[in-house]
């Protein structure tokens, strides 16, 4: 067994903390952003300029996202009643699913208004900076002790001290690996077929690999609200299919195979 017991907060000065979570974020967004710019530059002549207001719009997609899946999946009747709290993220409260579609929305403004570079072809080269900022937030979701996984006697479970004394399965550890293995997985697509496949097809992978494995996790965790537990499906495993279906599509050309 492992006793958990880390503290959130890195260091705080007066009312103002730098937590391991925000740590995680900048993190990703910092390698994130080196990673497509060597690739964007290359192969569509980027400037510094460019990359930098993509790397705005995609921070802001994210955030929002993230910030409106959690009110209107999870907490839509606390919120309505409560809208000025919708804005007070530092109270805790991201859905991936709803970062996510963030990223997409984000990216189709960005193109709309830049038009240096096909949409599809764009999330092709951001798949795997974006799992891999996914492995990084549930590391800081580990440090705040949160997403916590069932109950267990496995000899890795670990015992949140912050939330009870409870052995339970590491879950954030599980998601965060696999997040990374599929990160991986989708750079070493990219760079093998990125020229040669049709665009989208890796975002496909994507998809239906990241969101098949989000739905395997979910077994190992507990559920987030309470209303969760006389689903047949929490709601993390339930938002998952849209995306393995629409992800298989995009991968295997399934809508032209059916045409034909």
């Amino acid at each position: 067994m492992i006793t958990w017991d880390i503290d959130p907060e890195i260091f705080r000065i007066g009312p103002i903390a730098v937590r391991y979570y925000s740590l995680c974020f900048v993190i990703a967004f910092i390698l994130g952003e080196k990673y497509v710019y060597s690739i964007t530059k290359v192969k569509y002549n980027w400037t510094e300029k460019q990359m930098s207001a993509y790397l705005a719009y995609l921070i802001g997609g994210t955030f929002i996202g993230a910030r409106l899946g959690h009110v209107l999946f999870y907490q839509p009747e606390y919120y309505l009643s409560n809208p000025l709290e919708i804005i007070q993220v530092w109270k805790g409260g991201l859905a991936s699913h709803g970062g996510y579609i963030g990223v997409l929305l984000a990216v189709w403004l960005y193109i709309k208004k830049y038009k240096n570079i096909s949409y599809l072809a764009s999330m092709d080269i951001v798949a795997a900076p974006a799992l891999f900022a996914g492995a990084m937030i549930r590391l800081g979701n580990l440090m705040n002790s949160e997403i916590i996984g069932h109950q267990s006697d496995v000899p890795w479970a670990f015992i949140f001290k912050r939330v009870d004394l409870i052995p339970r399965h590491p879950s954030q550890i599980y998601e965060s690996l696999g997040y990374l293995s599929v990160s991986i997985i989708l750079w070493a697509l990219y760079k093998k077929f990125g020229d040669t496949w049709k665009s989208g097809r890796i975002l496909g992978f994507a998809m239906w690999i990241s969101f098949a494995f989000r739905m395997f996790v979910e077994t190992f965790k507990e559920n987030q609200v309470r209303f969760e537990e006389g689903m047949f499906m929490n709601m993390g495993q339930a938002l998952s299919i849209p995306f393995i279906i629409i992800g298989l599509i995009m991968a295997f050309d399934i809508g032209k195979k059916l045409k034909a």
